[in-house]
């Protein structure tokens, strides 16, 4: 599900490996969390997570997901957020290196982390990403609208929840939600080669700005009832919830 990647100058490269399209379930989450609990323990200068060529995640494992009942679905949404927390407050850069499409819970990852590089669009293929949970009936949890907030500014991050819509990597560089594009080939490269650039600072310096000005994306986890974990799943089980995700299933299954 994970591939450990040691890149010079101490950058450890997490590459997500769950074919066909790295899709979020119980198992990749923990391994992830995993990775990165042992990475920040062992104090490696940087972690980059990455994807497959064309595709970083697609989100949420949908199908895998609707078989949980409401406390294996309760247990799942907690792990999210740990791996969320992890990140946000993680004491080394973690920057995501967006190999191709990102939509919802890969552009969640994402938000989290110190720097993101994206594929930039190759002729008529264009990599998208964005939260489009209002389109499958779902609502966005405070901590990850906050997040978005954070990054693109609160107006932006209204219109962009409320549509719902999948954006090209060029208009999410636009509104500041991904920090530079470069050609698909060169992403992973151009994320190891930012890490480094931190890394080649006074590193006492470097973590103790870095920690400062990174507080309020930490801070966010400091009330867990603020997270609404319930309400999620609670929303995740309403009826007509659970009909608009069996239908994308369904689309999905049929194309």
């Amino acid at each position: 599900m994970l591939q450990t990647i040691t890149h010079k100058d101490d950058v450890v490269e997490l590459r997500l490996a769950r074919p066909p399209v790295n899709a979020l379930n119980p198992g990749l989450v923990a391994a992830l969390d995993e990775a990165l609990r042992e990475h920040m323990k062992s104090n490696s200068g940087a972690i980059v997570i990455s994807g497959q060529p064309g595709m970083f995640s697609a989100g949420l494992d949908v199908p895998a997901l609707l078989q949980l009942d409401r406390e294996g679905m309760r247990s799942f949404w907690k792990s999210l957020f740990d791996l969320l927390e992890r990140i946000a407050r993680s004491p080394v850069p973690v920057v995501s290196a967006l190999t191709g499409h990102s939509p919802a819970g890969g552009t969640v990852i994402a938000l989290f982390c110190d720097y993101r590089v994206a594929a930039q669009s190759a002729g008529d293929k264009a990599f998208r990403m964005g939260l489009n949970e209002v389109q499958v009936g779902l609502v966005v949890p405070p901590v990850i609208q906050r997040a978005l907030a954070r990054l693109i500014g609160p107006y932006a991050a209204e219109r962009h929840l409320v549509a719902g819509d999948m954006i090209a990597m060029e208009s999410a560089h636009s509104l500041g939600l991904v920090d530079e594009l470069v050609p698909a080939a060169e992403v992973t490269d151009r994320a190891v080669a930012w890490s480094r650039s931190l890394l080649a600072l006074p590193q006492h310096s470097m973590r103790a700005t870095r920690r400062l000005c990174r507080a309020d994306l930490a801070a966010l986890f400091d009330d867990r009832d603020g997270l609404d974990i319930d309400g999620f799943v609670d929303g995740w089980f309403a009826e007509d919830t659970q009909a608009t995700l069996k239908q994308l299933v369904a689309r999905l299954a049929g194309g």
